[in-house]
Order: structure tokens, then C-alpha cells, then sequence
């Protein structure tokens, strides 16, 4: 059964069927054994090292499911800092603040409210995934059992750090570029999930605690397990509710969070979503006039102005596989100032490399301050290329239509296997697409983008087809 949860990235199925406490204490004995046995690898040593940060998100089946975790973690010897009802990026925080062996968040993320899980970082918040730690895990897990017998000899603690964490996320706050005597107006969705809880606490109820910010709070309430639309900003039909009230409300802006606020999506002032690679490159040129030179990273799913505004800021442009495990890796191994995701993950190096929604607001909002022009404005000169977005389909035999694709597609044209497979004819044909195999389900994943309407339509015509069955929902 644990193998069903076990995902690439993090550990997720629907409760009571598929996760339940049982589980949950074995996930917590596997990951102290892990964590702990890592942190100390390299022979330094401290008794902080002992401690698992750990929290929680608002669903109803949370509070259950981390206690048993903590139980399991315990009873493998493992010392546990409980931080409670926190979003994700908190966890990486507590985790470097405190100098910990890691830390688990019990979360389900953006998925529907009877799911939960558990995303799990080592020491410095450095991500695990699947082959960095998850299957270490897992075997660890699958070889306890809670009714054996385990003496519980671990340490609990309840710490509350959200002075300390609001302090570093408002780091990145700086609105002293507005006009005198004005503000901004953002309306924030916190979709019923932990923004809910998150922004009142780091930016203050409406805002009240920053000068030059009115904040429009829009489904704050996450105590019912019960969500106005799903947690999940990517899904155009969640974001209906906030365009609608940016434009009611006249705001500069609008920001919808996901359940576990690591990630979030910007509306503009006319009510148009922002795509997140956009975002990047707007975003970029905050930390490069602050780390001149800098590496920036992108996942290669972005537009080609991504790279392109990047070089422009006289910073360094490094392409990344898709998902925050790998895009976390790149950002280390090239010292980089800053990285997005066209999911809507932004990663900033005084963030411990990580993600955070929290930090992002903050930034967007600096970055709307110092140039005191509309967001769509910014936007204009970036969303210079036409993309199709993600397409998905379904196909039987994923390998056999990439090698297919490659041999008809990949004449005259650059190809790489970074992450699935990039056919790239830009300069000669004005077109590339990467098409890569999802990790979790049977589909194929295409994102194209044409230097003109005509050059992507033909391209799609041309594509679609081969690639199987287009899934529509």
C-alpha cells in the first residue's frame, strides 16, 4: 500500500483509503531514520541535528496525520519541533533557521480536500525526491510496524517562529519607490488554504501592518475543510473569482495561492492572467540589478524570451528540467540569484534556494512599487511569442511516439534530451516544442511556442496528431 503514495517528488493519496495514521507513523519512523542518518554524514554534529521540524497544513485530516508522524518519529529516536499550522515555505525556514536534520510538512499541496500527504527536505531544506531519499524512506517505513515494540524516547516541542519568519519574508518587501500618498491594492485568493492564515500574519489583515499596501482578502477562511474552488492556480476556471474581483475592486493586481502557498499566479490590472514564465523574467531583473551577472534559472518549458530577457539584464540564463527537485539542484550547483517555473514556483538564493509564494508576493509587489507601472505594461514587451501552454494526451506507447517525432520533426532543428525530448527550429522555422512523459500518470506533455500565431498553428496541425488522444479536461 505504501507504494501507491509514494510519488516522485513527495509522498500523496486520499484519506482515510490510501493514507491514513497507521501509515503516517510509518513515514515518520522512515524519514527520522533517514534525515537524521544524513544530516550527520559529513561528521558534523550538533544537537539540533537530532530535530524534525514539523507541520501542518489546514485540512481536516492534518491534525491526525501529523501527530502519528510525530509518533513515528519519535519512536526512532528522533527529536521533533512542532511549528503547527504553517504554509510549506515555513518549513524551509525552520529547518535553516534552526539548523535541523530536515522537516515534513503534512500537506496534500493543491490537490482536492480529501487528500493529504507529506512533503518531506533534508538539512538545509534541500529537496528529496525519489531517487535523492523517497525510496530510502519508503523502505525504512515498510519494515516498522507502530505495534511493535518501540520504546518512544524522542523530544517534542511546540515553537511558534513567526516573528522570526515574517522578519525574513519582509526582507524582500521594499514599496519605498510609490508615489507619495499612494498604494497599492492587491486582491489576494488564498483558496481557502494556507495563504489564509499565512498572509494576515507575515503582511498584516488587509495589509494594515504595511504602509502603501491595501490587501482585498478573497477566501481566507480555511478551518472547514471545505474550498470556494480547488487550491490549484494553474486551472484557469479556479482563477475566475479573483479576475473578477480585481476588476470590481479596481485593483492594481491580483495573486492566487495555492493550498500550501509555495507557489502562486499573478492576475494584472485588467484581469488577464500572467503567465509564470513572464513572471520569471519581469522577476529577473529584480535580483540582477541587486547580483549583477548572476545566474538565473528557468524550466525549459518557458518562452525563449525567458533566456532572451535574462542576457539583457546581463545575467547568466540556466535551463532546468521541470520540477522544484531539479530546478533546487540547479540553483546550488550554479550559485543562482533567482529561478521560476512556469507552475508558478519562484526559488530566490537568500531563500535557501527554495520556494516560496510568500517571498514572491513580496517581490511583485517591490517590483510593482520601484516602477510604479502597471503590471500589464511590464508584461507587454516579454509576451513577445505565442505558446500554446500545457497540452496533455493521451498515448499508449510514449517512447515509440517520441522517436517518431524526433525522425520527422528533428531535421535542421536542435534537439536535446534534457527532460524528454526539445525540438528546436526557431531560428530557421520559427517554432520549438519539448514533448516530455508525465510521472504519474500515462500522458504525454507538449509545450510549444511559434514567434507568430501562424508558425505555432501549423506546427500544432502538424504535431498534435502523432502525439495520441488530446485530453480536454
Amino acid at each position: 500500500m505504501l507504494g501507491r503514495i509514494f510519488k516522485a517528488y513527495d509522498i500523496r493519496g486520499t484519506y482515510p483509503d490510501l493514507i491514513n495514521e497507521h501509515m503516517a507513523w510509518q513515514i515518520g519512523f522512515g524519514a527520522s531514520k533517514f534525515l537524521r542518518a544524513e544530516a550527520t554524514k559529513d561528521g558534523h554534529t550538533t544537537p539540533m541535528m537530532r530535530n524534525v521540524i514539523m507541520g501542518r497544513d489546514m485540512r481536516l485530516s492534518s491534525p491526525d496525520l501529523a501527530d502519528a508522524c510525530i509518533k513515528g518519529i519519535t519512536s526512532q529516536g528522533g527529536d521533533v519541533i512542532d511549528v503547527g499550522l504553517v504554509d510549506t515555505p515555513f518549513i524551509y525556514f525552520a529547518i535553516n533557521y534552526l539548523d535541523c536534520a530536515g522537516g515534513v510538512a503534512t500537506t496534500a499541496s493543491h490537490n482536492p480536500p480529501n487528500y493529504n500527504g507529506f512533503k518531506i527536505s533534508r538539512r538545509n531544506a534541500k529537496p528529496i525526491g525519489e531517487t535523492s531519499g523517497l525510496q530510502d524512506i519508503r523502505k525504512f517505513a515498510a519494515m516498522v510496524d507502530p505495534k511493535g515494540n518501540h520504546v518512544q524516547h524522542g523530544r517534542i516541542e511546540k515553537r511558534d517562529l513567526w516573528d522570526a519568519y515574517r522578519e525574513h519574508v519582509l526582507a524582500f518587501l521594499d514599496l519605498s519607490g510609490l508615489r507619495a500618498g499612494k498604494s497599492i491594492k492587491v486582491v489576494v485568493d488564498a483558496s481557502n488554504a494556507m495563504a489564509g492564515t499565512m498572509v494576515p500574519r507575515v503582511f498584516g489583515k488587509k495589509g494594515e501592518d504595511i504602509e502603501g499596501l491595501e490587501i482585498i482578502e478573497l477566501n481566507f477562511e480555511n478551518k472547514k475543510g471545505i474550498f470556494a474552488h480547488d487550491p490549484n492556480p494553474l486551472v484557469l476556471s479556479n482563477l475566475v473569482q479573483l479576475q473578477a474581483a480585481v476588476i470590481e475592486h479596481k485593483a492594481d493586481l491580483g495573486i492566487c495561492f495555492d493550498g500550501d502557498a509555495d507557489r502562486c499566479m499573478v492576475i494584472d490590472e485588467r484581469g488577464a492572467v500572467v503567465p509564470c514564465d513572464h513572471l520569471t523574467a519581469l522577476l529577473a531583473r529584480r535580483f540582477l540589478a541587486i547580483d549583477p551577472g548572476s545566474p538565473v534559472v528557468y524550466d525549459l518549458r518557458s518562452s525563449k524570451a525567458v533566456p532572451e530577457e535574462i542576457e539583457a539584464a546581463g545575467g547568466v540564463p540556466v535551463r532546468s528540467r521541470v520540477g522544484h527537485v531539479f530546478m533546487k539542484q540547479a540553483m546550488g550547483e550554479h550559485s543562482a540569484t533567482f529561478g521560476g517555473e512556469v507552475s508558478g514556483h519562484f526559488y530566490f538564493s537568500d531563500n535557501f534556494n527554495t520556494d516560496s509564494g510568500a517571498i514572491a508576493m513580496a517581490t511583485i509587489l517591490t517590483v510593482r512599487a520601484a516602477t510604479n507601472k502597471k503590471i500589464s505594461t511590464l508584461i507587454k514587451p516579454i509576451a513577445r511569442y505565442v505558446q500554446s501552454g500545457e497540452i496533455n494526451f493521451e498515448c499508449e506507447d510514449p517512447d515509440e511516439v517520441i522517436a517518431a517525432i524526433v525522425e520527422e520533426f528533428g531535421k535542421n532543428a536542435k534537439i536535446d534530451k534534457l527532460d524528454g525530448i526539445t525540438i528546436d527550429a526557431f531560428s530557421r522555422r520559427g517554432w520549438w516544442f519539448n514533448v516530455r512523459k508525465s510521472n504519474t500518470e500515462p500522458l504525454l506533455r507538449l509545450n510549444a511556442e511559434g514567434r507568430t500565431e501562424q508558425q505555432l498553428s501549423k506546427l500544432l496541425d502538424g504535431l498534435s496528431p502523432k502525439l495520441g488522444v488530446r485530453v480536454t479536461h
